[in-house]
């Protein structure tokens, strides 16, 4: 008999481990697993070839701390479909830094429910499961998509990115280096772990990294400086030029005739320098007379040998021969992305209208080679050459958030587009490592992205999301979904998973659910300005039960107003700065407060003594409660000091002074507030998650009160009173709404409606488990 290969015997040593070593996992993900299981188990599964959810139990995932699982699947050579959990929690491994093991059980359990049973409604008594038993949140719905590729996330948007090889110094891969729009440059390995302490630089945004020779790096910034770093050291070497008062436009390494390369920059004033690589001084280098705006520099090679410079300034594209600068294309709209192509004098060209197109700088008559308007719906953010299925191709991003590869000499396009992000693309890179190239995108949405460069991810693409825009979650005891998606809004029953089309083609910006005549009906903000009521049950197309008009701008925000005699009243806040009181019965509106000087973005309300109180906050950055009966204002004005306020909740009963409201604001701030008391807010609550975009409040632990704001990320529950956080929900996706289902006083649970750019999550919050 044959001996087994050495790599055979190596995996079943390392299946054996796997499977001894799972044995040693708790059933329960609430008791801590042995440290070397939580750094190695994963390691060892994937070594033996057995990477699963039986050799990786889900209850050791609340507490794996390799931060490589993610890396590992995506170089399996054996796909399992026993792989499910450990899918899940790979999705949400770059956001899992800094978590408790509560959060990262509740955030796993909602991520593979919404993998495992989308649109499909809670079993009446779902089967226990011991590796859920301790996590606080039961999933009622999703219709939520799970976070992609996620390669890493960063505190501030990433606006430029490059890689650098060791070099002769280390025999390890190349890094990846980021530059964001705070001036910090973070230097990444290929699993998405910091390679070095963030470096900050400069002090306005980095748009551009240029990669040297033996790990320097040349960087150009907002701030009008040009620096270079050693990445490999992690430290500063010289600041090579400021410009105060302009921004670097441009920076690229050049090859003219006859000398060695050299850095070129540009600034917005239209100033232009050289410097050599060695000392990074200025040198005299001819240079073409540019207007006085800014301008894109990129060096070419000709078939001679000789270098030729190009640069763009507004819609056009020019050359330099170090004598004469000759116009070479002009282009429908300014240019924003200028590539040298690796055939001799060609150059790719991405404009602010989604244009695409490819000149020959060698051409007199006919200079544009190929050109498509289908790069991106908005602006072509970036171009970069990857390498993709053993072929060189040219990638582009757009302000739409997706990428494209396309033939450099064609223009033809490999695949499909993907959608990358829920943001502008901001930046390109790529890199290889086995099994192969990948290509790295970052966003607008603080996200670093990685992609396998192979035609599966590029033959089916994946489509653009569609953000929920408007949602409203109907009182229980059985609970109806109302959501608008792109132009068209539905009615979802989550208790059977029967869907109803309410309208159709008609963009919504705004839901509630209301009553008239002991009637639960859907009320829509539409596009024309108008509110209309429909019965969400009535045959698709039928007119609307009700029509209020008056807004001069679509609303942003429709509360109904609850409680003896005033049951069919609904109340309203505009892009107009208005806020109106409507009677649902006349059609008519009561009240109407123009106090805020901006756009109103939110109501919330609550029963008092004595009536309904009203508050509402917008874009001037103002907090203002009314009484619900008349729009009365009670009370002062609040300045938030928050910038922009997106949300404003009440707490659940009253406080000693009064009402307490909670704010959420531009700034990534909540802000609690007794403003029968005093100006000032009482308690602050910062997440580290960017801008805050909603909240609401629930009562918990009998007279407390907690908080769920939502961020960039995650949905983060917050005690003010104790100033606790007392758990982070991750979405990896931006939620733009947070709804509370009324509940019963005493009730033990709360029911959450969350959505946003993924989708929709509604789930219950077990108090006693916070």
């Amino acid at each position: 008999m044959n001996p087994r290969p050495d790599g055979d015997r190596h995996a079943e040593i390392h299946r054996r481990l796997a499977e001894a070593l799972a044995e040693l996992v708790p059933d329960d993900p609430g008791i801590p697993p042995h440290p070397y299981l939580r750094r190695h188990l994963a390691q060892h599964a994937a070594q033996g070839r057995v990477l699963d959810d039986a050799h990786v139990p889900p209850s050791l995932l609340p507490w794996e701390t390799s931060s490589g699982l993610g890396r590992l699947l995506a170089g399996g050579t054996n796909p399992s479909d026993r792989q499910q959990w450990l899918q899940a929690w790979a999705k949400l491994e770059p956001f899992s830094r800094g978590l408790t093991p509560l959060s990262r059980l509740t955030s796993l359990h909602l991520a593979h429910h919404a993998a495992t049973a989308r649109h499909q409604p809670l079993p009446p008594s779902p089967p226990a499961d011991p590796v859920l038993a301790g996590s606080p949140v039961t999933p009622l719905w999703s219709d939520c998509a799970s976070p992609d590729n996620v390669w890493a996330v960063t505190e501030a948007a990433v606006t430029s990115l490059t890689t650098v090889n060791a070099g002769r110094r280390a025999r390890v891969q190349p890094l990846l280096v980021t530059g964001d729009d705070h001036g910090v440059i973070r230097i990444l390995r290929h699993d998405g772990s910091a390679a070095a302490p963030p470096i900050a630089v400069h002090d306005g945004a980095i748009e551009h990294l240029v990669t040297l020779h033996e790990g320097l790096l040349a960087t150009g910034a907002t701030d009008g400086t040009v620096s270079v770093l050693d990445a490999l050291r992690g430290r500063t070497i010289v600041p090579v030029l400021k410009r105060p008062g302009t921004w670097v436009s441009s920076l690229t390494l050049h090859h003219p005739q006859g000398r060695a390369p050299v850095l070129l920059a540009a600034w917005s004033d239209g100033h232009a320098a050289a410097f050599n690589t060695a000392a990074f001084q200025p040198i005299d280098l001819p240079l073409p007379r540019i207007e006085k705006a800014a301008a894109i520099l990129r060096g070419t090679t000709l078939r001679d040998g000789s270098g030729l410079l190009l640069y763009a300034q507004h819609d056009t594209v020019s050359s330099f021969d170090g004598r004469t600068a000759v116009m070479r294309s002009r282009h429908p709209a300014a240019v924003r992305a200028l590539l040298a192509l690796p055939t001799y004098g060609h150059y790719a060209v991405g404009d602010a209208d989604g244009t695409l197109s490819v000149h020959d700088a060698t051409s007199h008559g006919q200079p544009c080679v190929a050109r498509t308007d289908a790069a991106s719906e908005g602006a072509v953010t970036a171009l970069a050459l990857v390498e993709f299925d053993g072929r060189q191709a040219l990638a582009s991003a757009g302000a739409d958030g997706t990428v494209r590869l396309w033939r450099p000499d064609t223009l033809e396009a490999l695949g499909q587009s993907i959608q990358a992000h829920s943001a502008p693309v901001t930046a390109l890179s790529s890199f290889t490592e086995r099994p192969g190239a990948r290509l790295i995108t970052a966003g607008a949405d603080r996200t670093v992205r990685n992609w396998p460069l192979a035609g599966a991810t590029f033959e089916h693409g994946r489509a653009a999301w569609t953000p929920v825009t408007a949602s409203a979650l109907s009182p229980g005891p059985s609970h109806r979904l109302a959501v608008t998606e792109g132009s068209g809004t539905l009615a979802w029953n989550i208790d059977t998973g029967v869907k109803h089309p309410v309208i159709d083609d008609e963009p919504v910006t705004a839901l509630a659910w209301v009553r008239l005549r002991d009637r639960v009906l859907l009320a829509a903000a539409r596009s024309d300005n108008s509110i209309a009521v429909f019965d969400a049950c009535a045959p698709r197309g039928s007119a609307p039960v009700a029509t209020l008009r008056g807004h001069y701008s679509p609303a942003l925000a429709l509360v109904a107003i609850e409680g003896p005699g005033a049951s069919s009243r609904l109340a309203s806040a505009s892009a107009d700065g208005s806020v109106r009181l409507w009677n649902l019965d006349t059609e008519e509106a009561l009240a109407i407060r123009k106090d805020h000087k901006f756009s109103v973005r939110c109501l919330a309300s609550k029963r008092a003594e004595g009536g309904v109180l009203l508050a509402s906050g917008g874009s001037d950055g103002n907090l203002r409660i009314w009484e619900a009966a008349d729009l009365a204002q009670h009370g002062r004005t609040i300045r938030c000091g928050q910038h922009i306020v997106n949300d404003v909740a009440f707490a659940p009963g009253r406080g000693p002074a009064g009402p307490q409201l909670v704010t959420a604001g531009q700034s990534g701030t909540l802000r609690f507030w007794e403003p029968d008391t005093g100006p000032e807010a009482v308690y602050e609550f910062d997440p580290g998650d960017g801008e805050l975009n909603a909240v609401t409040a629930f009562p918990v632990h009998g007279h407390r009160v907690a908080f769920a704001a939502a961020g960039s990320t995650s949905i983060h529950v917050w005690d003010p009173v104790a100033d606790r956080h007392l758990l982070q929900i991750v979405t990896g996706y931006r939620v733009n709404a947070l709804r509370t289902a009324p509940q019963r006083p005493g009730e033990s649970s709360t029911v959450l409606l969350a959505t946003g750019e993924a989708g929709t999550m509604i789930f219950r919050i077990h108090h006693d488990r916070l």
